[in-house]
């Protein structure tokens, strides 16, 4: 067949069908305009589903009346003028071909007015085919687009449109995209001459809150967590939901790179990522999540209808996004956690001079809450009077029996209920807590943690902890205060983590199974590492990290376990291959246990101070991995503790 050069007109129709999908899409392409023209106000006016009328209306700078037909014309642009500014695009529209594009599908009249004008003009265009008219109007500052008859000229392409309703709901979603992306732009949307939506302009945290509750609802601000982090030029803000938030549908998920609306595979990668541990697979999260980068880092020209961006840092960009929202999970856990303040434990004497405990509800409820482990059904055994009275002077228990009895030594019917115990329990350990009650402070009340608790050196006679039972408190922040049999013991909550990394890398049963990196990390090496990667690849790959030589002096990292997938790997693998060369170990077997050793080290990164959530989740992966067999007779991981000395305290 001949090849012949397409007519002007039958090229525009093919050029439309990319910008002009639905009446959605004009109303997206207008909008977008609008902003980046620097309006504060947008009104949308809609008529049968955007098929007969769309008009966008804004107050932005406008265009001069000699640009006007310009402007019509294909790519034709204000925003971009080198390919520098293409490599750094800041605008929302930058291919100059929306206005071309609707026109040729529409009748199209474009009124615009700048301040530097005293009057208007507006320009005609009725497809592509037809000249552009000028004449004089009247109009503010600012610009009015109306499209007319969408597709009058294209009937093949109209009948494919949906229902009125279903059309006027797909600009509905446009809309709230875009006011989630600008809360400074008033927007107004009608339809059929009704107002339907009102998106004012929103400056401080509650103004944001109400207009994310207008999008999302009011379920999303019940359960969301707020999210900020900023590394190397990443900023990373905007708001998650809690596990409890999750949806059954991906119907709230709006992520902005650069105020622009995305649904990037490595976007929702990296947050997919992040819920796996919280999320049953049928259950989506629901974020507003932003972005924000240098423009030179981002490639906003890679998809059609500019969905999807490339990072030229695409790794780094993912475990950002993933360590970000991993830590704000976290964090949101124990936002609602029952925090125990000083007048929880604070003292009031009462009239006939014994001392009693206000203790909170939160803190009852707290301890009723607190989960048992496997392999705790007998967390206690009941104690008698007569162990109690062999620990506390005679003078002490007579005159206090009433104080004893309130605190957990009561009758053996009330010990057999679990949680009456527990709160009995609550009691006691708060009395101890508090050997001054007339003080009060912050400062006093540590003092009392970290005197009133003492804790069995290897000389001194103890009994042996034979089980862990309930979790009391973090003493510390460092140190797990639990019940054992008839009296407590506490852990190292540091060691509890050392044991962890142990049995997660611990490969020598079996090999671990890597976790593949999605863009796998390249490292340039010293010729004495990359030997090291080669001579010990059997024992990396049993622990699940894969390397692969690349080049003369580069390595590819391809997949690394999950306890060291939140490490920084540019450092670790680096460091690991120089810990091996000093191995000079031919034994296969004793090198993996030294390179398990090491890593379980590397990666035990001292937390500052852990919550009781955290604590109790720390001590129940350990149990699980152990499988009832923790080392309990291992000291550097678990103390008796004993509070006699305390106890005696209170009748001196």
């Amino acid at each position: 067949m001949t090849i012949k050069i397409l007519p002007a007109r039958l090229a525009n129709q093919i050029a439309a069908g990319e910008v002009v999908e639905r009446p959605a899409s004009v109303v997206k392409e207008l909008v977008e305009n609008s902003l980046d023209s620097g309006a504060t106000r947008i009104d949308v006016d809609i008529e049968k589903g955007g098929a007969k009328l769309i008009r966008v209306r804004d107050n932005g700078h406008g265009i001069e009346k000699d640009q006007l037909t310009l402007a019509l014309s294909r790519h034709a642009t204000s925003k971009i003028h080198s390919l520098d500014d293409l490599e750094a695009i800041i605008s929302l529209g930058f291919r100059g071909e929306a206005l071309a594009s609707i026109s040729s599908v529409s009748r199209l009249s474009l009124t615009s007015r700048p301040a530097m004008q005293d009057e208007a003009w507006l320009a005609y265009s009725e497809g592509r085919d037809m000249a552009v008219q000028l004449q004089p109007a009247a109009h503010p500052v600012g610009t009015t687009v109306e499209v007319l008859d969408l597709f009058f000229n294209t009937p093949a392409r109209r009948k494919f449109l949906r229902t009125e309703k279903t059309e006027f709901t797909h600009i509905e979603e446009v809309l709230k995209r875009i006011a989630l992306s600008r809360f400074d732009v008033t927007i107004f949307l009608k339809h059929n001459g009704k107002m339907v939506r009102q998106y004012r302009a929103a400056q401080t945290e509650l103004q944001k809150e109400k207009r994310i509750a207008a999008v999302c609802g009011q379920p999303f601000v019940r359960h969301m967590l707020k999210v900020e982090l900023e590394h190397q030029g990443l900023i990373l803000h905007g708001w998650i939901s809690t596990p409890e938030g999750a949806r059954q549908q991906s119907d709230l998920q709006y992520c902005y790179v650069n105020g622009r609306m995305m649904k990037d595979k490595l976007i929702n990668h990296a947050i997919r990522q992040s819920y796996e541990k919280s999320l049953s697979p049928e259950q989506y999260a629901a974020y507003v999540l932003y972005i924000e980068l240098d423009p030179r880092q981002v490639d906003v020209n890679v998809h059609p209808a500019k969905h999807e961006v490339r990072f030229h840092q695409a790794r780094l960009v993912h475990d950002f996004i993933y360590q970000a929202i991993s830590s704000a999970l976290v964090e949101g856990q124990h936002i609602d956690e029952p925090e125990v303040t000083q007048s929880a434990f604070h003292h009031q004497t009462t009239d006939d001079g014994t001392v009693s405990a206000k203790i909170s509800p939160q803190l009852l409820d707290a301890i009723d809450k607190t989960p048992s482990y496997p392999g705790r059904e007998k967390e206690r055994s009941d104690a008698t009077k007569d162990e109690v009275r062999e620990s506390v002077p005679s003078r002490s228990w007579q005159q206090s029996g009433s104080a004893a009895s309130s605190a957990g030594f009561g009758s053996a019917g009330n010990r057999s209920q679990a949680k009456s115990t527990s709160r009995q329990e609550a009691k006691l350990y708060q009395q101890l807590m508090n050997v001054s009650h007339e003080t009060s402070d912050a400062q006093s009340s540590v003092a009392v943690q970290q005197d009133s608790l003492q804790v069995y050196d290897d000389d001194m006679v103890a009994d042996e902890v034979m089980v862990l039972g309930k979790a009391v408190a973090v003493i510390q922040g460092k140190f797990l205060l639990m019940s054992s049999g008839t009296s407590c013991c506490m852990v190292a909550l540091e060691k509890a983590n050392r044991l962890k990394l142990e049995k997660q890398l611990d490969a020598i049963s079996q090999p671990r199974k890597g976790q593949p990196l999605l863009v796998p990390l390249s490292l340039k090496l010293s010729q004495q590492q990359l030997s090291c990667a080669t001579q010990y690849q059997d024992v990396f790959l049993r622990l699940g990290i894969e390397l692969k030589k690349r080049s003369a002096d580069t390595l590819m990292v391809m997949s690394v376990p999950q306890p060291l997938r939140q490490q920084n790997l540019q450092k670790l693998i680096p460091d690991l291959l120089s810990y091996t060369s000093c191995l000079n170990q031919n034994d296969q077997s004793a090198a993996l246990a030294s390179v398990t050793e090491w890593l379980a080290d590397y990666a035990n990164t001292a937390q500052s101070d852990y919550t009781l959530s955290q604590a109790i989740q720390l001590i129940a992966e350990v149990e699980q991995l152990y499988s009832e067999q923790l080392p309990l007779d291992d000291r550097a991981f678990v103390r008796p503790v004993d509070f006699s000395a305390t106890i005696t305290a209170f009748y001196s």
